[in-house]
């Protein structure tokens, strides 16, 4: 996946920073998939993994997910491998004048694209796949055994192009504190 800005309608929100970009990435944790089950949309959560693949003098973002290797999302992929991907951080939902609904808005970063997810099945990208999630959600290396990817399923997401947006924290506006069910008290 590469920069794509092209739709977004707040051009002033775009994020071109890589480094901005990589502190997204590397603090969302969870990253969610749209795909279409039977005309239907479906999208699942997932932890995943990422990777910047330099080629042909571009650096392009490459995503890693796991999961059961049997169910609805491994049944929804096969049949149509062609995804949406969302990633968002650091939400706050913020007021010019709390006690004013329509001057309510967040401050957030985003990722987003079209994509294509693989269901990999050769042991050594699974097993580099794996790696590379529990580096993302966890900042540490590790092992994986032949027999733990053997059992457990990998996609790899690529695609064309992806959008990175932000409203950054502004002053003048008022966070709102969240209940305990996350929405904000008003």
């Amino acid at each position: 996946m590469e920069p794509r800005n092209d739709r977004i309608r707040r051009q002033d929100r775009i994020l071109t920073d890589r480094a901005r970009i990589e502190e997204v990435l590397a603090q969302a944790k969870v990253l969610r998939l749209g795909v279409v089950d039977e005309g239907r949309s479906y999208v699942v959560p997932l932890h995943y993994g990422y990777e910047w693949v330099e080629a042909e003098g571009k650096a392009s973002l490459v995503f890693y997910a796991h999961g059961a290797a049997e169910g609805r999302k491994i049944e929804v992929l096969k049949k149509n491998p062609k995804v949406f991907v969302e990633i968002d951080y650091d939400m706050t939902v913020v007021a010019n004048d709390p006690d004013i609904p329509c001057t309510f808005g967040a401050e957030y970063a985003s990722l987003m694209g079209d994509a294509t997810a693989t269901i990999l099945t050769d042991t050594e990208e699974k097993i580099h796949g794996l790696k590379v999630l529990m580096k993302t959600q966890t900042g540490r290396d590790f092992a994986i055994p032949e027999q733990m990817a053997a059992v457990t399923a990998v996609f790899k997401i690529e695609g064309p192009g992806y959008s990175a947006k932000s409203r950054p924290k502004a002053t003048g506006q008022v966070p709102m504190p969240k209940k305990s069910g996350g929405m904000p008290e008003a």
